[in-house]
Parts: C-alpha cells; structure tokens; sequence
C-alpha cells in the first residue's frame, strides 16, 4: 500500500450512520460554510483553515469565536498524517463523501451559506514544467454544478491562484460572473501585517515595483507575485494587466538586471527589509545590488512589463521572507516593507498570518460581497503561468496578449494592523 491511506470510503462508509448525529448543530440565523479539500496534515493550508473557522483565532488582542459555523468536509486524500478525521471529532463536524453532499448537507439541494475551497497540499502529479496539478478548477466546476442544480449560489473562497492553466482560471472567473457570487481567491501575502506599516497611497505616480522572495517555482513565487501585485494595483490609473513576462536565471539573470537602475535601487530597499540574508550574524558588506549578485549567484527572477509602461521584478531568493520596494516617478522617493509572514517550524507555532484571511472570507460570506477583487488573482495566476512557462523555454521572452485584465481597487488598503 502507497503512504497515502486510500480509505475515504470504509471511513466514510462507516461514520455514515453516526455523521448527521455528530454534526454541531448551526446557531439559528449564523451562516453556515462548507470546506472543501484536498488533505489535512499538520500546519496544512486546510488545518489553519479549519481550526481558525471552527473554533476561532486571535484579533484586536483578544480571542474572536467564529462568526460564521463550518458545517461539513470534503476531504479528498487520508494520507497516514491525516488530521481530517480528528478534527471531523473534535469540532463535530461531519466530513462528506462528495463536494455535492458537503455543499448540500446530504439533503440534495445547496444548503450552506458560503465555501472555502483549498487546492493545497496532497499527493497529485506534476507536469514537465514542474507545476502541481492541484484540482482547484475541477473541485471548483463540482461547486458551480451544485449551485446550477439548485438554481442559487453562494460565495466562494479558492486559496492561492486559480490554476496552472489560463483557460481554467478565466472560466472560473467568468462562472461567478455568470451566476453573480462573490469570488475571492489569493493567500495571505496582501492581508498580512507588513513591517513597517506602510501602504503606497491610492493613485500614487508609482513606476516600478520589485519584490524579493523565497521558495520553489510555481509554489512561493506566487506568494511573491502577491506580493508585489498588492502594491502595484495601487497605481495612478489601476492595474491595466502585462503584456510580457520574462523569467531568468543565474548570471543571465543578474546581466538583465544591471542594465535597469532603478531596479537595483529597488533591490536593495526591498533586501533592506529582509532579516534573514545568508550571513552569520551580519554581512561582511553593506547590502546593494552587487551584494546581491554574489552573494545569490543562482537565484532566478521575473521581469514583468506591464500595459501601461508599469514594471514589476520579483526575485527569487535564498533568504525566508518576503519583502517589498516600489518608486514614486514623481519624487523618486521609495516605499518598502516586509509582508510578515512568520512560518511553523521557524520562527512562529501558530501561523497567525492566516488570522486576517479568514477574518476577510467570514465578512465576504456576512456581507455577500468580496472585499478585494478576484482580478488580483486571474492576473497572478496569469503572469505566474506566463513566468514557467517562459523557464521552461530557458529564458525565452512570453508575450501576454492574454493578461488583458484591467481593475482597480478600493481606496481602503485592508492589510492586518489592527
């Protein structure tokens, strides 16, 4: 037998007759939500999810109990690891053999208030690019059939970007368009607290973003694309979507990046946010773009040009956070900051940047309303395809007539500072 516990079904099967009894009764009027997912293992996207929705997290400096009642599980993988079936215990909350069943309550027709569906994590293939072929769209097309099946529909929350391929995240996009729920989608990299606590003000003249990350392709440079694109949209004018995505590596990468000045200034005031260079204690030389380039000689990055003359860098590095720079065309001054993301294992126990997502995905379900536009997402997802698919052509330049996406924001900025 492979790692993976392949029991779904003489599980289920066997808690069939105890699931309803086990299940916590709803509080009248509260919302009720359906989670949907492909594991849940220790510090799993699904168990922060989980326990934050069932049982609550830390917020305002206190402990807030869920606004919102998680009622059913769609577990899709029981690997030797899984958590699902304790937590199904613990919080009484029954775990469904279909998507369908955990959307309808077993009762046929849709019976829940809002879903949260997290295409994170299991045993699934890769491609010859190295991306992992998640389900999100598939698991995602299972919900809108529930929703055409019972002629209404409900918000949805899709964690991280749409999918590996554009097709699928546009139709996502466009099936909530066509049956009018509220669709957000992303990670924590927007919401989370940023250090300092600084914002680029709404309509700026900004030019050039960068962002420095860490992590392995089509995995943590999404969360650095987040990263910048969260601050760029901010722009005089609004994100007007990219017409090309240039992804490079090593040495090539850093000649590219030396003919663009303000992209080494941008480096280094991004670096200068980080705390977590690869040095004992302290560099042997004040950190810059030159720095940089030996002290990371294989690291990658992509270049982003977008419609409107707007250029975005994301470099990908060995360091264990990500940060920001962007330059204001008009004073030249620059805004940086880190997005605080303090991980299990390292330098945190308890993930807290997940607190402010779910605090956002519980006001969608209350208000019937996405506070920030799925369009961050579709265009990331995009650009993040177009940066694979340009390393997998070892350097090739991708033009993007596709990311045609143009949106703008509201003027609140909804970063964790309370």
């Amino acid at each position: 037998m492979s790692t993976l516990s392949w029991t779904r079904r003489s599980f289920l099967m066997a808690g069939a007759a105890t699931a309803v009894a086990a299940q916590a009764a709803p509080t009248a009027g509260r919302k009720k939500i359906a989670l949907i997912a492909t594991v849940m293992f220790k510090n799993s996207h699904a168990m922060h999810f989980v326990d934050r929705l069932a049982m609550g997290y830390v917020w305002a400096g206190q402990w807030l109990p869920p606004r919102t009642d998680l009622v059913s599980l769609y577990i899709a993988q029981f690997p030797d690891t899984d958590l699902a079936r304790g937590r199904s215990e613990r919080y009484h909350i029954p775990i469904y053999s279909s998507i369908a069943d955990a959307l309808t309550l077993g009762t046929g027709k849709l019976a829940v208030d809002g879903v949260v569906l997290i295409g994170e994590h299991g045993q699934y293939p890769e491609n010859e690019k190295g991306q992992t072929l998640y389900p999100r769209y598939e698991f995602f097309k299972e919900i809108v059939k529930v929703f055409e099946a019972s002629g209404r529909s409900v918000p949805v929350f899709n964690d991280k970007h749409l999918s590996t391929e554009w097709s699928k995240c546009t139709e996502m996009v466009a099936d909530a368009t066509r049956l009018g729920f509220p669709f957000l989608a992303g990670s924590s990299l927007p919401v989370t607290r940023r250090l300092p606590a600084v914002d680029i003000p709404w309509g700026a003249p900004l030019s050039e973003s960068v962002a420095v990350g860490y992590g392995g392709i089509e995995k943590y440079d999404y969360h650095g694309l987040e990263t910048a694109q969260c601050m760029s949209e901010r722009r005089r004018g609004g994100e007007a979507g990219v017409k090309s995505v240039l992804a490079l590596r090593g040495e090539k990468m850093w000649k590219h990046a030396a003919t663009r000045k303000n992209t080494q200034r941008l480096l280094a005031a991004a670096l200068s946010r980080s705390h977590t260079w690869p040095v004992e204690g302290y560099p042997l030389e004040p950190v810059s773009f030159d720095w940089a380039r030996k002290a990371f000689p294989d690291a990658f990055a992509y270049f982003i040009e977008h419609r409107d003359g707007f250029h975005t860098t994301l470099f990908m590095l060995p360091v264990r956070d990500f940060n920001y720079a962007g330059l204001n065309s008009e004073t030249g001054e620059i805004t940086s900051c880190q997005m605080f993301l303090p991980m299990p294992g390292s330098s945190s126990t308890t993930a807290d940047f997940f607190n402010p997502l779910i605090h956002h995905i519980e006001d969608m379900i209350l208000e019937n309303r996405a506070p920030y536009p799925v369009e961050r997402t579709l265009l990331t997802s995009g650009i993040l395809i177009a940066a694979v698919e340009s390393l997998y052509r070892k350097g090739e330049l991708i033009q993007t007539p596709e990311l045609d996406v143009k949106y703008t924001v509201p003027k609140e900025s909804l970063f964790w500072r309370e």
